[in-house]
């Protein structure tokens, strides 16, 4: 039986038929995963994931959530997830606890889940305030809370960390991460921001323009990232050093006469240098430059 939560099978859009905006995504994301959609501003994060809720349909392409065709059965589905896109929409002259307690009664939910909710959310103590009085990240986590009443198993989030600041973001990764641990959630967050989305996520999936450039596991795409990792080596002569290491490594010598080796390990750095003293060569400088995974995310949504 499959693992995967949500599938899609060669999703595509676009609002004019010849200009798609998704062409042919692919999206596995299995049960219990935090999975990063990551991709720049109009990349077609958010137009995506109006497509998995609902909100648009395909040209093209068919959307499995739980197991079943989305356009068969979209009240079984979407009763088992919550969503968030972009900024929630709430009462600003209500309080929190009235805002959770309007969505509440058109779902049919127990009154237990506010207190339980607010407390997931850390928001107890300002439930009776007004929301115009609450901050930006206040305000996302009540959007959360919103989504999370009805117990989802799948939560969807776009862009939550959006406007931020420093704490929010703190914030907001730490009930993510809480909500998958402690509840086993499935979380599809998306955003631009590497950084936030390298701290929280399990699994990662990179989109530029309309189309998917990668998917797996964050460990696979640091492995990938290494691979593009050399040895920058200074030395007396980079020509003679070049000719007598270019049969066991891949080498060149680069326009300021430093030698650019392919990274493979630390015991590759410590075989070199040895070879190189024995040939009676001086060495002046040797580090390793990283192949970064921001480096890597810049490479794969160029131009």
């Amino acid at each position: 039986m499959s693992n995967l939560l949500i599938e899609t099978n060669n999703l595509s859009f676009g609002f004019k038929r010849n200009n798609l905006i998704i062409k042919d995504i692919n999206l596995q994301i299995e049960q219990g995963t935090i999975y990063g959609f990551l991709g720049p501003n109009g990349a077609g994060k958010t137009t995506t994931i109006r497509l998995l809720l609902g909100l648009l349909t395909p040209q093209h392409g068919a959307i499995k959530i739980f197991g079943r065709n989305l356009s068969d059965n979209p009240i079984e589905i979407f009763s088992e997830t919550g969503s968030l896109i972009e900024n929630p929409s709430l009462y600003q002259h209500l309080s929190g606890f009235d805002n959770l307690e309007i969505t509440r009664r058109i779902k049919g939910v127990s009154k237990t889940r506010l207190d339980e909710v607010l407390q997931v959310v850390k928001l107890t103590k300002a439930a009776k305030l007004k929301v115009k009085s609450y901050s930006m990240g206040m305000k996302q986590r009540l959007g959360v809370a919103i989504a999370l009443l009805s117990k989802p198993k799948l939560l969807i989030l776009d862009e939550p960390v959006n406007g931020l600041d420093p704490k929010g973001m703190i914030d907001m990764r730490e009930m993510l991460l809480n909500l998958n641990r402690d509840l086993g959630t499935t979380i599809l967050v998306s955003s631009h921001l590497l950084s936030e989305i390298e701290k929280t996520a399990t699994h990662l999936g990179i989109i530029h323009n309309g189309s998917l450039k990668y998917q797996g596991t964050i460990q696979e795409l640091e492995k990938l990232s290494q691979t593009k990792s050399y040895i920058l080596l200074e030395t007396n002569d980079a020509n003679k050093a070049a000719s007598f290491l270019q049969d066991q490594y891949s080498v060149k010598v680069n326009d300021e006469n430093m030698l650019e080796i392919d990274y493979q390990n630390k015991a590759q750095v410590d075989a070199i240098c040895k070879k190189m003293i024995l040939e009676g060569l001086n060495i002046y400088q040797v580090q390793v430059i990283r192949h970064s995974l921001e480096e890597a995310f810049l490479e794969m949504t160029k131009n």
